[in-house]
Parts: structure tokens; sequence; C-alpha cells
């Protein structure tokens, strides 16, 4: 099980990956999601977890928090250990009620 599914914070509601099904850009993005996805749902069975594959597009991690605060990363050209450190950034970017 990936320390990243172990340590996410309760204030996070959602995780939305947007990358590409094919280009090169997204290759750690979409080895992230094989390897970790069943990990994230099964520590965190209530958390939303999306994934949204588009042709083309610069692969980006969204976090929706409590209270609809959302934070955004770009994910390009990083390799699946690179993804999950950025995502474990970004889901520890935020405090319930603080600034980013």
């Amino acid at each position: 099980m990936s320390n990243f599914a172990k340590q996410i914070p309760k204030a996070v509601k959602e995780i939305r990956l947007h990358f590409c099904q094919t280009s090169g850009h997204s290759a750690g993005v979409r080895k992230f999601v094989q390897s970790s996805y069943p990990s994230i749902k099964s520590s965190n069975p209530d958390l939303k977890f999306l994934v949204r594959e588009a042709s083309d597009i610069s692969p980006r991690a969204f976090v929706r928090f409590e209270r609809g605060a959302e934070s955004q990363t770009q994910l390009a050209n990083l390799s699946e250990s690179q993804v999950s450190a950025e995502l474990s950034k970004l889901v520890n970017s935020q405090t319930v009620g603080g600034p980013q």
C-alpha cells in the first residue's frame, strides 16, 4: 500500500487527474493510476478519485477540499514517484479554513 494512500487528510473531498491516454508526457500519471488507485480507494473508500482521459492534454491534478476550495498542479513529464510526491504536496497544501 502506498504511503500517499494513507496520508490523505479527511479535509480532501476529491482528487481529479486529467491526462492523455497515449502521450509520453502523461506516462508517469498513467503508471501512478495503475499502481496506486487500488490502495487509495481501499484506504479512502469515501474519497472521490476521478480519472479523466483526453487526447493531447497536459497532465494536471486537482484536489478539492472542504468548503469547495481547490488546488491544482501540473504533472507533465514526471515519473510515477514524482507524481506521488506532487500529489502529496497538493493534498497537504491547504488546511481546513486556512489559506493555501
